[in-house]
């Protein structure tokens, strides 16, 4: 089995370990590899967020409704902003306050600024194309080097919507520049990709947990934008001087449980071939474009191991039996947080590879073709959601996802004999 490299892709060094020798390279999927080392331990650094949002290298990406702020290239890049374009709509200092202070005067009745996240540290200079050439010396902190990357959400709401609004408009007037609403086409380059995805999945998440889900008091963004917390007070119709206002009582205030995390919704997706190894099962929704198919897919339930979740899932969407599952990638998925676990699984043979859709009504059809097909469609027919196909297109043969989909490299790793697993060919 040949393993090579992925265009676009994320791709992990060889080495020789064991685990390389044998299973060959890591696959890393579209949406993963940030290029930013996270240092998620110094989010609640109060002396480091001030620092680094302050730096002359620092950087800002702004997202409008999900959509990130692009260059109008293609495919379109991500366009950072500089600390002085984004002051209109944030604090000068936004990491003034210490977490402690910060809940401690909490006011509900204020409408909170737009949230600056912070992204990472860019140590070895990933984005440099990408941002304004800067000639300042690095951001240090302790042993760490390189250019911090923050995101600030600028939707407009409540009483920030007239500043955040008028800064989203004088980024449209410039030539150049616009908010990318169709991600899901997966067209940014893999690396920005990553970095977006970690920003829409948290900034969509803090929007949607506004409230508290113990006691349904409002909650307030902390640790740089990754978790909520429900304060115990607020400031909320206080004179100046007069002492916080004790809440209501709050579960989630007790032992561990007094702060609120972002969720990762893990999902299944599995590329299931015939008994003998020669074929590969795929499905097609109603809202797929003609002949397009991929591989099925579905929620992993509470209590449920990943296998399980795959054998369960191809039954109730296909009828058919799947017997052993080996696990093959994931993929980070921000729509809203999905962590797509792809694995390949088998069929039973005879009646376990019998097609029936009765059970689920998810799928229009579903079929099994043969390993040409999937590797003729790989090589000329691939291409995402609401994209033309090749102009030499043949009506009637099969459609894949393109290699930036995790489903993409499943069907591939099958095609390319993962199931049969020989000691690969590097």
């Amino acid at each position: 089995m040949s393993i090579l490299p992925i265009s676009n892709l994320p791709e992990l060094p060889p080495d020789d370990s064991m685990l390389y020798r044998k299973f060959g390279r890591e696959v890393a999927n579209y949406f993963s590899g940030s290029p930013l080392n996270r240092v998620s331990f110094l989010r609640n650094n109060r002396e480091f967020l001030r620092a680094a949002f302050a730096h002359p290298t620092a950087r800002f990406l702004l997202i409008d409704n999900l959509a990130p702020l692009v260059h109008d290239t293609t495919p379109p890049r991500l366009a950072w902003s500089t600390r002085a374009e984004i002051l209109s709509v944030v604090e000068t200092d936004p990491f003034e306050h210490s977490e402690e202070d910060s809940i401690k005067n909490f006011n509900s009745a204020k409408t909170p600024l737009p949230i600056v996240l912070f992204l990472g540290i860019d140590e070895k200079k990933k984005f440099e194309d990408a941002a304004v050439a800067t000639p300042e010396a690095p951001f240090t902190f302790t042993t760490f080097s390189g250019s911090p990357y923050f995101a600030v959400d600028i939707t407009p709401r409540g009483g920030n919507a007239a500043k955040t609004g008028a800064l989203i408009e004088a980024f449209k007037a410039k030539a150049g520049f616009s908010f990318y609403t169709n991600a899901r086409s997966l067209s940014l380059a893999a690396p920005e990709a990553a970095v977006y995805g970690q920003a829409r999945g948290l900034f969509d998440w803090n929007a949607r947990n506004p409230f508290c889900a113990g006691c349904g008091q409002p909650t307030l963004s902390v640790n740089a934008g990754t978790k909520r917390v429900c304060p115990p007070t607020d400031m909320a119709g206080v004179e100046d001087g007069g002492a916080p206002i004790d809440r209501r009582p709050c579960d989630a205030r007790k032992g561990v449980s007094n702060l609120s995390f972002p969720r990762t919704d893990p999902t299944v997706i599995m590329a299931t071939v015939s008994a003998d190894g020669t074929r590969i099962l795929l499905g097609r929704s109603k809202r797929f474009p003609a002949y397009w198919y991929s591989t099925l897919a579905g929620f992993l339930e509470p209590g449920e191991s990943v296998e399980e979740a795959v054998r369960r899932e191809v039954w109730e969407e296909s009828g058919v039996t799947v017997g052993r599952v080996v696990i093959h990638s994931s993929q980070p998925w921000p729509f809203p947080a999905n962590l797509m676990i792809g694995a390949i699984g088998q069929a039973l043979p005879g009646d376990g590879e019998k097609i029936f859709l009765g059970h689920d009504p998810e799928l229009e059809d579903a079929k099994w073709f043969t390993m040409d097909q999937a590797r003729t469609a790989l090589q000329h027919n691939t291409s995402s959601l609401g994209e033309p196909v090749r102009g030499d297109y043949k009506e009637g043969d099969l459609r894949l996802p393109p290699h930036t989909a995790i489903a993409n490299q499943l069907i591939q790793a099958v095609v390319d004999g993962f199931h049969e697993m020989a000691a690969p060919k590097i």
